[in-house]
């Protein structure tokens, strides 16, 4: 049995679930979510948690089984909390602004990039350097994050760009004089 798949989904209060045949539907204070799961597992919800059940031991059913775990245990995770993610501009001359519900990125190009958040997504830039992509959707949030980021990824050379908090880039050494 799938170790993910197993395991129950708990409901908070002030979570309300819709399961249909092929569709999960989840409403809580951040906003309505919703999974379709095409009728690959069955969903049943009892005793305040929501349990993903496969039909068989086939291969696809155990990924299924799984997969549908995460997806509805996001949904509840992003209704009650929200996901967000921070990114970190480095670089001289590199920053961002708030220009209305857009961010402008001064990221060395000869023109300024303008980002507009798509809907159910909030960015704010707490400091020049710094910017925060909050969400109810996990899967918008790193989209949005990885979108900004693309912009001007880390260069491996002085580490210039937008990276991730936490995110490591490896430096690599530069050109050596033929001795």
């Amino acid at each position: 049995m799938s170790r993910i798949g197993k395991l129950p989904i708990p409901v908070p209060k002030g979570v309300t679930v819709k399961i249909d045949k092929t569709h999960v539907s989840v409403k809580g204070p951040k906003g309505e979510l919703g999974v379709d799961t095409h009728g690959r597992v069955n969903v049943i919800e009892e005793n305040g948690e929501i349990k993903v059940q496969r039909f068989d031991d086939s291969r696809q059913q155990r990924a299924f089984h799984g997969l549908y775990q995460r997806l509805i245990a996001n949904c509840v995770t992003g209704v009650t909390d929200g996901f967000k993610k921070t990114l970190e501009i480095q670089g001289i001359g590199y920053r961002a602004e708030m220009k209305g519900k857009s961010i402008s990125l001064a990221l060395g190009f000869s023109h300024p990039v303008l980002f507009e958040a798509p809907q159910g997504i909030t960015i704010t830039v707490p400091t020049p350097t710094s910017v925060i992509v909050e969400g109810a959707d996990k899967q918008a949030v790193g989209q949005v994050a990885a979108k900004i980021r693309g912009y001007r990824p880390p260069e491996p050379y002085k580490g210039k760009g937008v990276r991730y908090s936490g995110e490591r880039v490896k430096l690599k050494e530069g050109k050596s004089s033929g001795r």
